[in-house]
Protein backbone atom coordinates (compact mmCIF):
# COMPACT_ATOMS: atom_id res chain seq x y z
CA UNK A 1 0.00 0.00 0.00
CA UNK A 2 1.57 3.30 -1.10
CA UNK A 3 1.93 6.15 1.35
CA UNK A 4 -0.87 8.71 1.21
CA UNK A 5 0.24 12.35 1.25
CA UNK A 6 -2.38 14.89 2.28
CA UNK A 7 -3.23 17.47 -0.40
CA UNK A 8 -2.00 20.38 1.77
CA UNK A 9 1.52 18.88 1.57
CA UNK A 10 1.32 17.33 -1.89
CA UNK A 11 0.19 20.60 -3.54
CA UNK A 12 2.29 22.95 -1.42
CA UNK A 13 3.66 25.66 -3.76
CA UNK A 14 7.33 25.22 -4.69
CA UNK A 15 7.82 28.44 -6.68
CA UNK A 16 6.62 32.05 -6.42
CA UNK A 17 4.30 31.58 -9.43
CA UNK A 18 2.41 28.73 -7.77
CA UNK A 19 1.59 30.74 -4.60
CA UNK A 20 -2.14 31.50 -4.64
CA UNK A 21 -3.51 35.06 -4.20
CA UNK A 22 -0.39 36.73 -2.71
CA UNK A 23 0.93 38.31 -5.92
CA UNK A 24 1.92 41.67 -4.38
CA UNK A 25 4.18 39.92 -1.86
CA UNK A 26 5.73 37.45 -4.31
CA UNK A 27 6.39 40.26 -6.84
CA UNK A 28 8.14 42.37 -4.16
CA UNK A 29 10.31 39.42 -3.08
CA UNK A 30 11.21 38.55 -6.68
CA UNK A 31 12.19 42.17 -7.40
CA UNK A 32 14.34 42.26 -4.24
CA UNK A 33 16.19 39.12 -5.41
CA UNK A 34 16.51 40.43 -8.98
CA UNK A 35 17.97 43.78 -7.86
CA UNK A 36 20.12 42.21 -5.09
CA UNK A 37 18.37 44.30 -2.45
CA UNK A 38 17.89 41.66 0.23
CA UNK A 39 17.06 42.81 3.75
CA UNK A 40 18.61 40.98 6.69
CA UNK A 41 15.23 40.41 8.42
CA UNK A 42 11.66 39.87 7.18
CA UNK A 43 8.41 39.48 9.10
CA UNK A 44 5.63 37.51 7.40
CA UNK A 45 2.33 37.96 9.21
CA UNK A 46 -1.27 37.02 8.48
CA UNK A 47 -3.94 34.41 9.29
CA UNK A 48 -3.27 30.66 9.28
CA UNK A 49 -2.93 28.70 6.05
CA UNK A 50 -2.27 31.62 3.67
CA UNK A 51 1.32 30.75 2.69
CA UNK A 52 3.67 32.49 5.15
CA UNK A 53 6.04 29.57 5.83
CA UNK A 54 5.70 28.38 2.23
CA UNK A 55 6.82 31.78 0.88
CA UNK A 56 9.69 31.83 3.39
CA UNK A 57 10.91 28.44 2.10
CA UNK A 58 10.56 29.44 -1.56
CA UNK A 59 12.46 32.69 -0.85
CA UNK A 60 15.24 30.78 0.96
CA UNK A 61 15.52 28.30 -1.91
CA UNK A 62 15.54 31.02 -4.60
CA UNK A 63 18.25 33.27 -3.07
CA UNK A 64 20.60 30.27 -2.85
CA UNK A 65 19.94 29.04 -6.40
CA UNK A 66 23.04 29.38 -8.59
CA UNK A 67 21.11 29.35 -11.88
CA UNK A 68 18.03 31.59 -11.57
CA UNK A 69 15.54 31.69 -14.45
CA UNK A 70 14.71 35.04 -16.18
CA UNK A 71 11.42 35.03 -14.19
CA UNK A 72 13.47 34.95 -10.93
CA UNK A 73 12.49 31.36 -10.07
CA UNK A 74 14.75 28.60 -8.71
CA UNK A 75 16.10 26.20 -11.35
CA UNK A 76 15.54 22.97 -9.33
CA UNK A 77 18.68 21.56 -10.98
CA UNK A 78 21.67 23.06 -9.13
CA UNK A 79 23.11 21.37 -6.04
CA UNK A 80 21.52 23.89 -3.67
CA UNK A 81 18.02 23.38 -5.16
CA UNK A 82 18.37 19.59 -5.14
CA UNK A 83 19.47 19.66 -1.49
CA UNK A 84 16.47 21.83 -0.62
CA UNK A 85 14.00 19.60 -2.54
CA UNK A 86 15.23 16.50 -0.73
CA UNK A 87 15.20 18.21 2.71
CA UNK A 88 18.96 17.90 3.23
CA UNK A 89 19.97 21.54 2.80
CA UNK A 90 22.20 22.98 5.54
CA UNK A 91 21.46 26.54 4.39
CA UNK A 92 17.88 26.62 5.67
CA UNK A 93 17.20 26.35 9.37
CA UNK A 94 13.62 26.17 10.63
CA UNK A 95 12.94 26.92 14.28
CA UNK A 96 9.61 26.50 16.03
CA UNK A 97 9.40 29.39 18.51
CA UNK A 98 6.53 27.70 20.38
CA UNK A 99 8.86 24.97 21.70
CA UNK A 100 12.15 26.96 21.58
CA UNK A 101 11.11 30.15 23.31
CA UNK A 102 13.70 30.60 26.07
CA UNK A 103 16.86 32.75 26.23
CA UNK A 104 19.02 29.57 26.03
CA UNK A 105 17.35 28.56 22.75
CA UNK A 106 18.04 32.00 21.28
CA UNK A 107 21.64 31.87 22.55
CA UNK A 108 22.12 28.57 20.66
CA UNK A 109 20.66 30.19 17.54
CA UNK A 110 23.03 33.19 17.86
CA UNK A 111 26.03 30.81 18.11
CA UNK A 112 24.80 28.94 15.04
CA UNK A 113 24.34 32.16 12.99
CA UNK A 114 28.11 32.82 13.04
CA UNK A 115 28.83 29.70 10.94
CA UNK A 116 28.90 30.58 7.19
CA UNK A 117 27.10 28.34 4.63
CA UNK A 118 29.10 25.56 2.94
CA UNK A 119 27.07 25.66 -0.32
CA UNK A 120 25.29 28.77 -1.62
CA UNK A 121 25.48 32.39 -0.45
CA UNK A 122 23.06 32.62 2.46
CA UNK A 123 22.04 30.85 5.63
CA UNK A 124 18.31 31.47 6.11
CA UNK A 125 16.71 31.16 9.55
CA UNK A 126 12.92 30.71 9.43
CA UNK A 127 11.38 31.23 12.88
CA UNK A 128 7.74 30.10 12.93
CA UNK A 129 5.17 31.47 15.42
CA UNK A 130 7.72 34.03 16.55
CA UNK A 131 5.20 35.76 18.85
CA UNK A 132 5.62 32.78 21.24
CA UNK A 133 9.15 33.89 22.22
CA UNK A 134 9.42 35.19 25.79
CA UNK A 135 10.20 38.90 26.28
CA UNK A 136 13.68 37.96 27.56
CA UNK A 137 14.30 35.86 24.43
CA UNK A 138 13.14 38.76 22.22
CA UNK A 139 15.58 41.11 23.95
CA UNK A 140 18.43 38.58 23.64
CA UNK A 141 17.64 38.32 19.91
CA UNK A 142 17.62 42.08 19.20
CA UNK A 143 21.31 42.73 18.55
CA UNK A 144 21.74 39.72 16.25
CA UNK A 145 18.56 40.60 14.35
CA UNK A 146 19.77 44.15 13.76
CA UNK A 147 23.37 43.34 12.77
CA UNK A 148 23.66 39.71 11.65
CA UNK A 149 26.64 38.41 9.63
CA UNK A 150 26.44 39.11 5.87
CA UNK A 151 25.48 35.52 5.09
CA UNK A 152 22.51 35.37 7.54
CA UNK A 153 18.90 36.25 6.70
CA UNK A 154 16.07 35.94 9.21
CA UNK A 155 12.45 35.30 8.21
CA UNK A 156 10.01 35.52 11.10
CA UNK A 157 6.46 34.19 10.63
CA UNK A 158 3.51 34.91 12.91
CA UNK A 159 -0.28 34.89 13.06
CA UNK A 160 -0.31 37.51 15.86
CA UNK A 161 1.76 40.55 14.92
CA UNK A 162 0.38 42.62 17.81
CA UNK A 163 2.23 40.36 20.30
CA UNK A 164 5.65 41.18 18.86
CA UNK A 165 7.55 43.97 20.61
CA UNK A 166 8.04 47.21 18.58
CA UNK A 167 11.85 46.95 18.74
CA UNK A 168 11.65 43.68 16.75
CA UNK A 169 9.12 45.12 14.27
CA UNK A 170 11.34 48.13 13.56
CA UNK A 171 14.22 45.85 12.52
CA UNK A 172 12.20 43.88 9.92
CA UNK A 173 10.63 44.41 6.53
CA UNK A 174 6.97 43.58 7.24
CA UNK A 175 4.77 41.69 4.76
CA UNK A 176 1.06 41.33 5.56
CA UNK A 177 -0.47 38.24 3.92
CA UNK A 178 -4.14 38.46 2.92
CA UNK A 179 -6.91 35.98 3.60
CA UNK A 180 -7.44 34.05 0.36
CA UNK A 181 -10.69 34.83 -1.48
CA UNK A 182 -13.40 32.21 -1.97
CA UNK A 183 -13.05 32.29 -5.78
CA UNK A 184 -9.25 31.79 -5.55
CA UNK A 185 -9.64 28.83 -3.17
CA UNK A 186 -12.37 27.26 -5.32
CA UNK A 187 -10.19 27.69 -8.44
CA UNK A 188 -7.23 25.97 -6.77
CA UNK A 189 -9.46 23.15 -5.50
CA UNK A 190 -10.68 22.64 -9.06
CA UNK A 191 -7.05 22.28 -10.20
CA UNK A 192 -6.31 19.79 -7.38
CA UNK A 193 -9.48 17.78 -8.15
CA UNK A 194 -8.52 17.58 -11.83
CA UNK A 195 -5.02 16.34 -10.96
CA UNK A 196 -6.42 13.73 -8.58
CA UNK A 197 -8.99 12.47 -11.10
CA UNK A 198 -11.89 13.70 -8.96
CA UNK A 199 -15.02 15.17 -10.54
CA UNK A 200 -16.53 17.93 -8.39
CA UNK A 201 -19.52 20.22 -8.76
CA UNK A 202 -18.58 23.92 -8.71
CA UNK A 203 -21.06 24.66 -5.95
CA UNK A 204 -19.55 21.86 -3.83
CA UNK A 205 -16.07 23.40 -4.12
CA UNK A 206 -17.57 26.81 -3.33
CA UNK A 207 -19.01 25.50 -0.05
CA UNK A 208 -15.60 24.01 0.90
CA UNK A 209 -13.98 27.38 0.11
CA UNK A 210 -16.50 29.21 2.31
CA UNK A 211 -15.98 26.76 5.17
CA UNK A 212 -12.18 27.23 4.95
CA UNK A 213 -12.55 30.91 5.94
CA UNK A 214 -9.67 32.24 3.83
CA UNK A 215 -7.14 29.48 4.63
CA UNK A 216 -5.93 27.32 1.73
CA UNK A 217 -4.56 24.62 4.06
CA UNK A 218 -7.97 24.25 5.72
CA UNK A 219 -9.65 24.03 2.30
CA UNK A 220 -7.32 21.23 1.16
CA UNK A 221 -7.84 19.34 4.44
CA UNK A 222 -11.63 19.57 4.02
CA UNK A 223 -11.25 18.48 0.38
CA UNK A 224 -9.40 15.31 1.49
CA UNK A 225 -12.11 14.64 4.07
CA UNK A 226 -14.87 14.93 1.43
CA UNK A 227 -12.96 12.65 -0.99
CA UNK A 228 -12.73 10.03 1.78
CA UNK A 229 -16.49 10.39 2.33
CA UNK A 230 -17.76 10.40 -1.26
CA UNK A 231 -14.97 8.91 -3.40
CA UNK A 232 -14.04 10.32 -6.80
CA UNK A 233 -17.33 12.13 -7.38
CA UNK A 234 -18.01 15.13 -5.15
CA UNK A 235 -21.53 16.56 -5.18
CA UNK A 236 -23.01 19.60 -3.45
CA UNK A 237 -25.24 17.29 -1.38
CA UNK A 238 -22.23 15.25 -0.17
CA UNK A 239 -20.45 18.40 0.99
CA UNK A 240 -23.35 19.93 2.93
CA UNK A 241 -24.16 16.63 4.67
CA UNK A 242 -20.52 15.98 5.60
CA UNK A 243 -19.73 19.53 6.73
CA UNK A 244 -23.06 20.04 8.50
CA UNK A 245 -23.98 23.03 6.30
CA UNK A 246 -27.60 24.08 5.81
CA UNK A 247 -28.80 23.77 2.22
CA UNK A 248 -29.42 27.10 0.42
CA UNK A 249 -32.80 25.71 -0.63
CA UNK A 250 -34.22 26.01 2.91
CA UNK A 251 -33.60 29.75 2.95
CA UNK A 252 -34.96 30.34 -0.55
CA UNK A 253 -38.18 28.54 0.37
CA UNK A 254 -38.38 30.38 3.67
CA UNK A 255 -38.14 33.84 2.05
CA UNK A 256 -40.86 32.84 -0.45
CA UNK A 257 -43.16 32.06 2.50
CA UNK A 258 -42.13 35.28 4.27
CA UNK A 259 -43.14 37.41 1.27
CA UNK A 260 -46.55 35.65 1.13
CA UNK A 261 -47.04 35.99 4.95
CA UNK A 262 -47.27 32.19 5.33
CA UNK A 263 -46.39 31.84 9.01
CA UNK A 264 -47.34 28.11 9.47
CA UNK A 265 -45.26 27.02 6.45
CA UNK A 266 -42.28 29.07 7.69
CA UNK A 267 -42.48 27.47 11.16
CA UNK A 268 -42.68 23.97 9.62
CA UNK A 269 -39.48 24.60 7.61
CA UNK A 270 -37.71 25.63 10.85
CA UNK A 271 -39.01 22.46 12.54
CA UNK A 272 -37.65 20.37 9.65
CA UNK A 273 -34.24 22.07 10.05
CA UNK A 274 -34.18 21.27 13.79
CA UNK A 275 -35.10 17.63 13.03
CA UNK A 276 -32.06 17.41 10.75
CA UNK A 277 -29.82 18.15 13.74
CA UNK A 278 -29.09 21.86 13.20
CA UNK A 279 -29.39 24.22 16.14
CA UNK A 280 -31.30 27.49 16.16
CA UNK A 281 -28.22 29.70 16.30
CA UNK A 282 -26.75 28.04 13.21
CA UNK A 283 -30.08 28.62 11.43
CA UNK A 284 -30.46 32.29 12.41
CA UNK A 285 -26.87 33.06 11.32
CA UNK A 286 -27.56 31.41 7.97
CA UNK A 287 -30.81 33.37 7.58
CA UNK A 288 -28.98 36.66 8.26
CA UNK A 289 -26.38 35.76 5.60
CA UNK A 290 -29.13 34.88 3.12
CA UNK A 291 -30.97 38.18 3.69
CA UNK A 292 -27.69 40.06 3.38
CA UNK A 293 -26.98 38.30 0.06
CA UNK A 294 -30.43 39.28 -1.23
CA UNK A 295 -29.78 42.88 -0.21
CA UNK A 296 -26.44 43.09 -2.09
CA UNK A 297 -28.18 41.61 -5.17
CA UNK A 298 -30.50 44.61 -5.33
CA UNK A 299 -27.79 46.83 -6.82
CA UNK A 300 -25.54 45.97 -9.80
CA UNK A 301 -22.60 47.66 -8.02
CA UNK A 302 -22.78 45.48 -4.88
CA UNK A 303 -23.69 42.20 -6.62
CA UNK A 304 -19.94 41.39 -6.82
CA UNK A 305 -19.96 41.05 -3.01
CA UNK A 306 -21.95 37.83 -3.46
CA UNK A 307 -19.54 34.94 -2.89
CA UNK A 308 -21.47 32.09 -4.52
CA UNK A 309 -21.21 30.35 -7.89
CA UNK A 310 -23.31 30.68 -11.08
CA UNK A 311 -26.62 28.87 -10.55
CA UNK A 312 -27.09 30.00 -6.95
CA UNK A 313 -26.20 33.58 -7.92
CA UNK A 314 -29.00 33.56 -10.52
CA UNK A 315 -31.46 32.29 -7.88
CA UNK A 316 -30.43 35.12 -5.56
CA UNK A 317 -30.97 37.71 -8.30
CA UNK A 318 -34.44 36.34 -9.09
CA UNK A 319 -35.51 36.27 -5.43
CA UNK A 320 -34.01 39.71 -4.71
CA UNK A 321 -36.19 41.17 -7.48
CA UNK A 322 -39.32 39.93 -5.65
CA UNK A 323 -38.30 41.48 -2.27
CA UNK A 324 -38.42 45.16 -1.39
CA UNK A 325 -35.44 46.88 0.24
CA UNK A 326 -37.54 47.92 3.21
CA UNK A 327 -38.59 44.29 3.89
CA UNK A 328 -35.01 43.00 3.66
CA UNK A 329 -33.63 45.68 6.00
CA UNK A 330 -36.30 45.09 8.66
CA UNK A 331 -35.93 41.29 8.35
CA UNK A 332 -32.15 41.65 8.79
CA UNK A 333 -32.74 43.81 11.84
CA UNK A 334 -34.99 41.14 13.42
CA UNK A 335 -32.61 38.23 12.63
CA UNK A 336 -29.63 40.20 13.95
CA UNK A 337 -31.54 41.05 17.14
CA UNK A 338 -32.38 37.34 17.57
CA UNK A 339 -28.70 36.42 17.06
CA UNK A 340 -27.59 38.80 19.83
CA UNK A 341 -30.26 37.58 22.28
CA UNK A 342 -29.75 33.86 21.55
CA UNK A 343 -27.13 33.07 24.20
CA UNK A 344 -29.07 34.79 26.99
CA UNK A 345 -32.45 33.27 26.10
CA UNK A 346 -33.90 30.48 28.28
CA UNK A 347 -36.29 29.27 25.56
CA UNK A 348 -34.12 29.41 22.45
CA UNK A 349 -36.59 27.71 20.10
CA UNK A 350 -39.34 30.17 21.01
CA UNK A 351 -36.97 33.11 20.43
CA UNK A 352 -36.19 31.95 16.86
CA UNK A 353 -39.84 31.10 16.13
CA UNK A 354 -40.87 34.56 17.30
CA UNK A 355 -38.31 36.11 14.93
CA UNK A 356 -39.70 33.99 12.06
CA UNK A 357 -43.29 35.09 12.84
CA UNK A 358 -42.25 38.75 12.98
CA UNK A 359 -40.42 38.55 9.64
CA UNK A 360 -43.33 36.71 8.00
CA UNK A 361 -45.71 39.52 9.05
CA UNK A 362 -43.57 42.43 7.82
CA UNK A 363 -45.25 42.66 4.41
CA UNK A 364 -48.68 42.04 5.97
CA UNK A 365 -48.44 45.30 7.91
CA UNK A 366 -47.69 47.18 4.68
CA UNK A 367 -50.70 45.64 2.93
Amino acid sequence: MENFIVSARKYRPDSFDTVVAQSSITTTLKNAIKNSQLAHAYLFCGPRGVGKTTCARIFAKTINCSNLSPEVEACNECESCKAFNTSRSFNIHELDAASNNSVDDIRQLIDQVRIPPQVGKYSVYIIDEVHMLSSQAFNAFLKTLEEPPKHAIFILATTEKHKIIPTILSRCQIFDFNRIGISDIAGHLEYVAKNEGVTAEKEALNIIAQKADGAMRDALSIFDQIVSFSGKDITYQDVISNLNVLDYDYYFRLVEHFVKNEVPDSLMIFDDILNHGFDGHHFINGLSSHLRNLLVCKDPVTVQLLEVSGEIKDRYKVQAASCENDFLLKALEISNECDMQYKMSQNKRLLVELAIVRIAQLTLKKK
